[in-house]
């Protein structure tokens, strides 16, 4: 079974979430990636927690299919043995701190004159350029930087996202646009250097609370796990203390709702409620009517009553809740994959394809495919002791 990447291999120099979340889904369609770690440490990322069977949740979730191997770029040596690799390598990826990469020969610029189809692409906070340059840039700090911590959590108290927001998206425009340039390669035989900060990434992703904002009106307030401006959407208590989620689009379903839901028509025509912009204005009023109704009925009756109105709900699930998803069971998306640590679940990518099964190989250990590297560069033992005995490896 061909898959779109086979044959496409890919050098990264990462750690923490963004460059590997990138570099992973190069891998799941077929990519060799080669993963560059520290000696003996390896990828910070691997010391965030021990959750999975003494791994880090982070690190095996970003790093499966792929191939570890050990190099202290500080040494002569082994930037040598990187350098020989990127010589039939497609793609290089990087997200060491600003300037470090170009310090050891490995930009766009120095590299293209002798690798003419690569394509490098660097992942940083802020940019190449600019102000903001040489600043550290973690997760939580762009989030601040992009905004969206000024609209998520409550009116008394601004909260980050539960998950790394800033990282996956710094991932996601960096795959793609790796994915854009090997067409392009394809058509005009050259290589491209890709630059994707962080903030952009989120900022993109911020577009419509700043185009709510245009010309200095207000932002969207702080509403918890509400709508900020569509009302009612959010979570809602059921009698038997379970929490419904649901969420109206249009007047239609306004009157829907009010006829099968809240078992009172005339409410939609109630001059507080008769439009979106009246409910939010109104939200505190119509909210106490909701939760009157819902008091008497158990979380499952409301489900049923708002499936029956043909009205979008979910249930807010946990994590446990997640794993034993039905949907998720139904479809068959939990695989397994290896690790260090035995075998261990993991969802497979977002999307099918009749043509092709995406690849789902181990959680590689610290510099576990050094060895077979350097072989296949033409090293021979010597050579590999030699390296082994000043820890370039």
């Amino acid at each position: 079974m061909i898959r779109p990447l086979d044959g496409i291999t890919v050098v990264s120099l990462e750690h923490a979430i963004a460059a590997p979340f990138c570099t992973r889904q190069l891998a799941d369609l077929g990519a060799r990636v080669i993963k560059i770690e520290r000696p003996g440490l390896g990828d910070f990322a691997r010391a965030y927690d021990t959750r999975v069977r003494g791994q880090a949740s982070h690190f095996v979730w970003t790093n499966r299919s792929k191939e570890s191997l050990t190099l202290d770029l500080k040494q002569p040596d082994a930037l040598a043995v990187l350098r020989e690799l990127l010589k039939d390598a497609d793609v290089l990826v990087q997200n060491l701190a600003p300037g470090a990469a170009a310090r050891m020969g490995l930009s766009f610029e120095a590299l293209s004159p002798t690798h003419p189809k690569l394509i490098v692409c660097d992942i940083s906070g802020y940019g190449e350029d600019g102000p903001y340059r040489d600043k550290k840039a973690y997760d939580l700090l762009i989030q601040s930087e992009a905004g969206l911590l000024s609209i998520t959590g409550t009116p008394e108290a601004p909260s980050k996202a539960g998950n790394s927001m800033a990282d996956i998206a710094a991932g996601m425009y960096a795959y793609t646009n790796i994915l854009s340039a090997l067409l392009l390669r394809g058509k005009t035989g050259q290589g491209s250097h890709i630059d994707v900060s962080m903030l952009e990434a989120l900022g993109e992703w911020m577009s419509y609370p700043l185009y709510y904002a245009f010309e200095g009106a207000p932002p969207p307030p702080r509403t918890a796990a509400s709508h900020a401006s569509i009302y009612p959407y959010g979570p809602f208590a059921a009698g038997d203390g379970g929490t419904v989620m649901l969420g109206l689009q249009n007047e239609r379903e306004w009157k829907v709702f009010c006829d099968v839901v809240l078992r009172d028509g005339s409410l939609a025509t109630d001059v507080r409620f008769n439009t979106n912009a009246l409910r939010n204005t109104h939200r505190a009023e119509l909210l106490q009517l909701i939760l009157g109704m819902f008091a008497n009925m158990s979380t499952s009756e409301v489900e049923a009553r708002l499936d029956e109105a043909q009205i979008a709900n979910a249930r807010m699930n946990d994590m446990a809740g997640v794993w034993a998803h039905p949907q998720l069971k139904a479809r068959e998306r939990w695989q397994t994959v290896g690790s260090p640590a035995g075998e261990i679940p993991a969802l497979l990518p977002p999307g099918r394809n009749n043509r092709y099964d995406y690849r789902m190989d181990a959680v590689p250990a610290v510099g576990e495919h050094t060895e077979a590297i350097l072989r296949q560069l033409g090293l021979d033992d010597a050579a590999i002791q030699a390296l082994r005995t000043t820890q370039a490896i």
